[in-house]
């Protein structure tokens, strides 16, 4: 069967990941990944290093497996992080997650905000209590807000998936992996968008059909 699985939320080595990325994109395609973005975290400080580094990776890709090089914008001050989002788009990155909210990790209140309102940002990351005026102006910006398998950020997946479709914002899934046993199957994947209160239909969406439309506009 042909892959099929997408993931866009990753780190490797050039960040807090276990994983060089070569390893890691063999992994996900045994997993049945058809693409994965590689997303490592970045600040003001080491935004040039990492996507110096993850532009590289994409001489992984092959018929079977794209690879994005991509970063997180992980932490940033929020009066900073338009500036950083800039710079890492400026330097190559083609996909850019920002770190939300996550109630298990103490990020700058008005993170949401800024991401949601940057339409450089394809991903709202693991948002946390998320707010709806956050929500609407990521769905009108075309931001992906993230139900996550990640331990800890997943336990507000339930009122992120509520949020998300009162504002008719896209939803999509990923891992957050940073070592093997993260990354999902698109088995599990459904079964994390689920537990997060989606529909069949919505999960479908969330795992196969977002996550695809939004890399085939990517050159």
């Amino acid at each position: 069967m042909k892959n099929a699985r997408i993931d866009l939320h990753s780190h490797t080595v050039f960040s807090d990941g276990e994983l060089i990325p070569a390893e890691l994109v063999r992994r996900a395609g045994e997993k049945g990944h058809a693409a994965i973005a590689i997303t490592d975290h970045v600040d003001m400080t080491n935004v040039e290093f990492v996507v110096n580094n993850v532009l590289k990776a994409k001489e992984l890709s092959s018929d079977s497996m794209k690879v994005l090089a991509g970063v997180e914008v992980t932490h940033v001050p929020v009066h900073l992080m338009d500036e950083v989002i800039d710079r890492a788009v400026s330097l190559g990155a083609e996909w850019v997650v920002v770190h939300g909210e996550t109630l298990t990790e103490p990020v700058e209140p008005g993170t949401n905000k800024v991401a949601a309102n940057n339409r450089k940002v394809n991903v709202l990351a693991h948002p946390g209590m998320l707010s709806l005026a956050d929500a609407l102006s990521a769905a009108k910006n075309g931001i992906l807000i993230e139900i996550t398998g990640r331990a800890g950020h997943s336990i507000t997946n339930g009122h992120v998936a509520v949020t998300a479709r009162k504002a008719k914002a896209m939803m999509v899934v990923n891992s957050d992996t940073h070592r093997p046993e993260n990354l999902m199957t698109e088995a599990e994947a459904m079964k994390v968008a689920m537990g997060a209160g989606l529909t069949k239909e919505e999960a479908s969406l969330a795992v196969r059909v977002t996550p695809a439309e939004a890399i085939r506009r990517i050159a």
